[in-house]
């Protein structure tokens, strides 16, 4: 790929900001830590770098298109105006603009970010995927037949395991009501409700369009949670430092996986990566049950790329250093056509 390659890191910003923006404070912080871990690879790369933060003002876009003339957008930005559901909404105006850009594009987004539709669509497919039902905002919360207790209620559009603590996991009709008035009314969101499942939990780790590659898989293990405790990934159990020391909660390569469990693993990921029409790179989450039934939790297009995050750990693995890595995206995202 040409050295003098033109390369626009678009992020999004929590407040309004200009075209020229001066982000090296924020880059010290470790809400930047992406930002700045991906900038740091592009200059190693040796490309033309330029970057651009959005909050609420395309325009901004537009100017720096025409002034700089990218050749491809590296995509970082998944909010606007603070909401993460525009994630797709700036994936559809990137296809408009007929630029190549990094990631997955509008409908991979869109049938990821719904947990109901991406299971519905597995589901039809033959993938294991937990009973579930959605509880839209404004319905009445009726008792339930299916799915069965113990059940986790938690936003249906939610990344990151926000909106997911210890009491997303209910085992009575009145939790059950208790926790979903909780999500409607305090997450102003619609509520998918499905049956805990009892297993290790997998992150799987996939990039490529018609080829894909699948990196060595991360699990995460729950060290010191009781054996009758329920152990979920929370939003406190993938984020807050404390208590992952406090409950032995530790993301790593698992021990002693079968080669062929390993291959059916790859195998099944390959399938979801496809069937949700994801493009770039994605980490799909699984729940593998004591008798190697393997269970569909979720998939993230465009997950975290921070150096210590899953993804890039799961390539390093591979053999594939940080900026060989942030290279490949950009790679992939020239090759894929879009729209």
């Amino acid at each position: 790929m040409k050295k003098n390659l033109k390369v626009l890191a678009l992020f999004d910003a929590v407040r309004p900001t200009t075209i020229d923006q001066d982000l090296s404070k924020e880059m010290k912080t470790e809400d930047w830590k992406t930002e700045a871990n991906v900038l740091a690879a592009l200059g190693e790369l040796g490309y033309t770098t330029e970057h651009l933060a959005i909050f609420d003002n395309l325009d901004l876009l537009r100017q720096k298109m025409e002034s700089f003339a990218p050749d491809v957008i590296f995509n970082l930005a998944d909010q606007f105006k603070n909401n993460r559901g525009f994630d797709q909404n700036i994936a559809s105006l990137l296809e408009m603009q007929g630029v190549p850009f990094t990631g997955c594009g509008a409908t991979g987004l869109v049938l990821c970010k719904h947990k109901g539709t991406s299971k519905k669509i597995l589901g039809y497919h033959h993938i294991h995927v937990p009973n579930f039902v959605v509880i839209p905002r404004g319905q009445r919360i009726a008792r339930l037949k299916r799915p069965k207790f113990p059940i986790l209620v938690k936003p249906v559009k939610e990344e990151a395991s926000y909106g997911i603590s210890q009491a997303s996991f209910v085992t009575t009709d009145e939790q059950f009501k208790e926790r979903v008035a909780f999500i409607h009314e305090k997450h102003d969101a619609d509520v998918i409700a499905e049956e805990y499942i009892e297993g290790r939990e997998f992150y799987v780790s996939l990039m490529g369009t018609s080829k894909l590659t699948v990196f060595p898989i991360r699990e995460l293990v729950f060290g010191e949670v009781p054996p009758n405790e329920p152990r979920i990934a929370t939003y406190k159990a993938k984020w807050d430092e404390e208590y992952r020391k406090r409950w032995g909660l530790q993301n790593r390569f698992p021990e002693g996986l079968e080669p062929a469990l390993v291959a059916r693993i790859e195998e099944t990921c390959k399938r979801i990566y496809r069937l949700l029409t994801i493009e770039g790179y994605a980490r799909i989450d699984l729940r593998m049950t004591a008798a190697n039934e393997m269970y569909f939790i979720e998939a993230n297009p465009n997950p975290i790329l921070a150096a210590d995050e899953d993804f890039a750990l799961s390539a390093s693995a591979a053999g594939l250093s940080y900026p060989q890595l942030i290279d490949r995206i950009i790679r992939q995202g020239m090759k894929t056509v879009r729209g």
